[in-house]
């Protein structure tokens, strides 16, 4: 699983995604505040 976890003022949200592709998308959207990592 591919999960971006955007990070704002004082709180974060969590995004998950089945394929890669679809989490670099939205990874693009928040380039700065936002990191992309996998879990099994």
């Amino acid at each position: 699983m591919w999960v971006v976890t955007v990070f704002e003022q004082n709180s974060y949200r969590i995004f998950e995604f089945v394929q890669q592709e679809e989490a670099t998308k939205l990874l693009e959207i928040f380039k700065h505040s936002a990191i992309l990592s996998y879990t099994k």
